[in-house]
């Protein structure tokens, strides 16, 4: 049921996704894309704060909530997939629903991401991980805002409701600034935000196995392409988890959508300059996106909508990382200006 549920998500950020050309990338570029992806945040704010105040999810226990993490890791994670993510012109998720499409350059961004993200997981990368890990760990007395707003003396619901709406409103006023013309894209922005936290509640309660629980997750496109990748290569005696029946449903939504569109077609590179960006930021996004605990879906959306400190130098280096290489890395040809936009 979790697994199918998991799938049923995918398919729905997919066609969502897709449809509102939804990409963060994309945001740093053009102010309406921008708007939409703060209004996906507001609503994951809000619908998951709101989750936990009825106590439906503990977002104490998700895998993003940390207090005890390495600030330098976790910003060398962020500016590395910033960087890869602009190199490659798309984010992890951006890439399964580009390539849902027939865009190959995707596809070379995916399978260099998923070779790194494993790589710095468990293969020969992993000391080179361990050891930023362990350098400049902060240990916080509380890993969340509500956390530390509870610790002042305030109820617990007015401190988890009153942590999420400042930022969320602030974010709905400028989300919300100009909707003619983004209609479509701020209503599938809606959507995605209300998808992280439906991730939260699955994983809550669909995944509230009492004698093997599943780990509190939501929407998130490094760790689940790597494991997703290494499952179709040694599927015999490996279990297929909720991380890649999220990836199989973006791939399923999005080609849906491409085909009932007509947008779907073939693409590919026009220069071995361009082959050489896609492999190279695939290969970036994967060893930042583990560093970082996360993408631009992972820690943008789904981190944050946690209000967890960590997740804010995660965010704070994917932006940097981007915008230091975006003036360097402009779409040469039509199809690379299609894939951001």
């Amino acid at each position: 049921m979790l697994l199918w549920a998991g799938f049923l998500l995918g398919c729905v950020f997919g066609v969502a996704a897709r449809l509102g050309r939804f990409c963060l990338l994309r945001g740093l570029r053009e102010a309406p894309a921008l708007r939409a992806f703060a209004l996906a945040l507001a609503v994951a704010l809000l619908a998951s704060q709101a989750l936990a105040w009825a106590g439906w999810a503990d977002l104490d226990t998700a895998q993003v909530v940390r207090a005890r993490f390495s600030l330098p890791g976790v910003l060398i994670g962020g500016l590395l997939f910033g960087a890869g993510m602009a190199l490659a012109r798309q984010c992890g998720a951006r890439a399964l629903v580009l390539l849902a499409g027939g865009n190959l350059r995707a596809l070379v961004a995916l399978l260099c991401l998923g070779l790194a993200a494993q790589a710095t997981l468990t293969g020969v990368l992993a000391p080179v991980r361990q050891w930023l890990q362990g350098w400049g760990v902060v240990q916080l007395e509380h890993a969340a805002l509500p956390q530390w707003l509870a610790a002042q003396g305030l109820p617990v619901g007015a401190a988890t409701l009153g942590a999420a709406a400042v930022p969320a409103l602030a974010l709905l006023a400028y989300a919300l600034r100009q909707v003619r013309g983004n209609g479509v894209a701020l209503l599938c922005a809606a959507a995605i935000g209300a998808l992280v936290a439906a991730g939260w509640w699955v994983t809550a309660q669909v995944g509230a196995d009492p004698f093997e629980p599943a780990p509190l997750t939501s929407l998130s496109f490094i760790g689940p392409v790597a494991e997703g990748l290494l499952y179709l290569q040694l599927a015999v005696g490996r279990e297929f988890s909720l991380g890649p029946a999220i990836v199989a449903g973006t791939l399923t939504g999005a080609c849906a959508t491409a085909l009932l569109t007509r947008t779907a077609r073939w693409e590919g590179f026009d220069s071995p300059a361009r082959l050489a960006a896609s492999a190279g930021g695939g290969l970036l996004m994967g060893l930042g996106g583990v560093l970082a605990v996360g993408c631009s879906i992972g820690q943008g959306l789904s981190g944050l909508s946690t209000l967890a400190f960590a997740s804010l130098p995660a965010c704070a280096g994917i932006v940097a990382g981007a915008l230091l290489v975006l003036p360097f890395s402009n779409p040469s040809t039509q199809g690379d200006r299609h894939a951001t936009t």
